[in-house]
């Protein structure tokens, strides 16, 4: 079972270089790393399971984030209407996204990074992914709000960016122009 003691912080090189991509069919191993990562997350959102283990919530994970440099995300998430997006992909790539954009209104956080990072973080309001999932079957994603945002985060992570390297340095809270606010 993954544990924070698992995940790297901020600061590690692993997090700012570009995961490869994992060879399909995915092997035994690779298969095994992103059900662990797609456990964790549930788990996180468990909150006798999170306080059990001393685990953050969080709602995707990366694989870099473990110190593991493949292309595979894993994201539990609901929408605003309750949907629930629970994906385990190798590969994820974004095929098309909205010229909208949105931000969370809160900010976004980080497995990753310990200390609350202020400012809006502009994304596309809507964007398709497409990806394999655990099975080995080509899944494409029409997603928007949060789950949208999520796996555009998720994402950033395997081509070495972090989420705030979108803010705004000189104005955190500076108007996106074209984006509306989604609440968490």
């Amino acid at each position: 079972m993954l544990t924070m003691d698992d995940i790297v912080r901020d600061g590690h090189p692993v997090l700012r270089k570009v995961a490869e991509e994992v060879k399909l069919p995915a092997s035994q191993e690779d298969k095994t790393i992103l059900e662990s990562m797609l456990q964790y997350v549930k788990n996180s959102q468990d909150p006798e399971v999170a306080q059990e283990h001393g685990l953050r919530p969080g709602i995707g994970l990366a694989a870099p984030q473990i110190n593991v440099s493949k292309r595979m995300i894993a994201v539990h998430v609901n929408d605003e209407k309750g949907n629930l997006f629970s994906y385990a992909l190798f590969n994820p790539k974004i095929i098309s996204h909205s010229v909208e954009r949105s931000y969370l209104a809160a900010g976004e956080g980080c497995l990753s990074v310990d200390e609350s990072i202020p400012g809006y973080v502009p994304r596309y309001a809507r964007v398709t992914v497409k990806g394999t999932d655990l099975d080995g079957t080509e899944v494409k994603l029409r997603l928007k709000g949060l789950p949208a945002i999520v796996f555009q985060h998720e994402i950033d992570h395997l081509n070495g960016i972090m989420f705030y390297d979108h803010i705004n340095k000189q104005d955190p809270y500076k108007e996106i122009p074209n984006a509306s606010p989604i609440e968490r």
